[in-house]
């Protein structure tokens, strides 16, 4: 496989992540209402959340955040011939922060080790578009 489009696995697997989450929030929104925790109607505005849900609705919007970013260097790096084999470590790097990151809100929602996986993720969004600025610059 060219490593050109190797930087769409990691993509793929952040389109994933986005998915599942969306899944999980499903899942903990039908099962508040099913426990009587919240109403079907508590979904239209959802100011007031069940902790459980509310935790992934939030995750749900950090996928598109820091994420949009990551997509659209990834596709800026293919279509200019800049994704080398860097490019791609770092995108795993996002990706696998991006992975963990959610995991842990989701889960024990520990703020501060959520916090250094989002670091992370940003750190190696910025070296991303740092390797796309040199190759630019080089060619």
């Amino acid at each position: 496989m060219p490593a050109s489009t190797a930087i769409f696995w990691p993509v793929m697997v952040q389109i994933l992540l986005t998915l599942c989450v969306y899944i999980l929030m499903a899942k903990r929104r039908f099962g508040a209402v099913r426990a009587g925790t919240a109403k079907a109607h508590d979904y239209k505005i959802p100011t007031i959340e069940p902790a459980p849900s509310a935790t992934v609705a939030r995750n749900l919007i950090n996928q598109f955040e820091l994420p949009v970013l990551f997509y659209v260097i990834c596709i800026a790096l293919f279509v200019t011939g800049g994704a080398g084999m860097v490019s791609i470590v770092f995108a795993w790097i996002f990706v696998v922060s991006r992975l963990l990151h959610a995991y842990v809100h989701v889960t024990s929602n520990r703020l501060m080790l959520r916090q250094r996986l989002f670091s992370i993720g940003v750190l190696a969004t910025i070296a991303l578009w740092v390797l796309l600025a040199v190759h630019i610059a080089s060619q």
